[in-house]
């Protein structure tokens, strides 16, 4: 099974060496390199194509949102924003501009590992408690309110879509969805493409946040 290949960039010396010290130690990752800012980070990726960056968004130089734009833009490889509880704007212009998830710094190793895993798989990731920070509302709040985030519109959705766009914005995966609803994964994921195409989104979680927040 080939290794999954690791770019992580990040201005930070303590972050940088830890995650690379995680994913050494375990045979399913190859860190390709490690770079202070996004434009190192997409030097790295022109000479040995990644699989998946793991990106800052505040870093000097090139931050983060712009190195994200680049990558997607140019099909460099698949972005897991790194992030704190004080980045939500900055988060929600990096999905905007193709990052295909995010991940707060204070992870586990094997929390991590899990990420990144889903990424590469092609599975949208996303951390509840930011999404809850996006929409400025708790769990409790976003339950009790059947059409989602303010500017939500649910209008033209099936009953069945609405479970799936719900479960999306609740994190669960294709898996746990088809679980949850008695359908099969196939099924999920025929969903959530045509989801996606009507709300013009280009994956799952601009899709959580475009419900929780009402904002694409």
């Amino acid at each position: 099974m080939d290794k999954i290949k690791v770019i992580i960039a990040d201005d930070s010396d303590f972050v940088r060496d830890g995650m690379k010290i995680i994913l050494d130690v375990d045979e399913a990752f190859e860190v390709l390199g490690c770079a202070s800012n996004g434009r190192e980070a997409i030097e790295i990726a022109e000479q040995q194509r990644p699989d998946v960056f793991l990106m800052d968004i505040q870093m000097p130089e090139m931050d983060g949102i712009e190195a994200t734009k680049y990558i997607t833009e140019h099909n460099l490889g698949k972005v897991l924003i790194l992030t704190t509880f004080d980045d939500d704007a900055l988060v929600r212009d990096a999905l905007k501009n193709g990052a295909h998830g995010y991940l707060i710094k204070n992870h586990t190793p094997e929390h991590l590992k899990q990420m990144i895993k889903s990424v590469v798989s092609g599975t949208s990731v996303m951390e509840r408690s930011i999404l809850e920070n996006l929409a400025g509302t708790t769990a409790e709040r976003t339950e009790s309110v059947p059409g989602g985030g303010s500017g939500f519109s649910a209008e033209g959705y099936t009953d069945r879509e609405l479970d799936i766009v719900k479960a999306v914005a609740e994190g669960l995966s294709n898996k746990e969805i088809a679980a949850k609803l008695f359908i099969s994964e196939g099924t999920v994921k025929n969903y959530i493409t045509s989801i996606l195409s009507k709300e013009n989104l280009s994956h799952r979680t601009a899709l959580a946040v475009y419900y929780l927040t009402g904002r694409k």
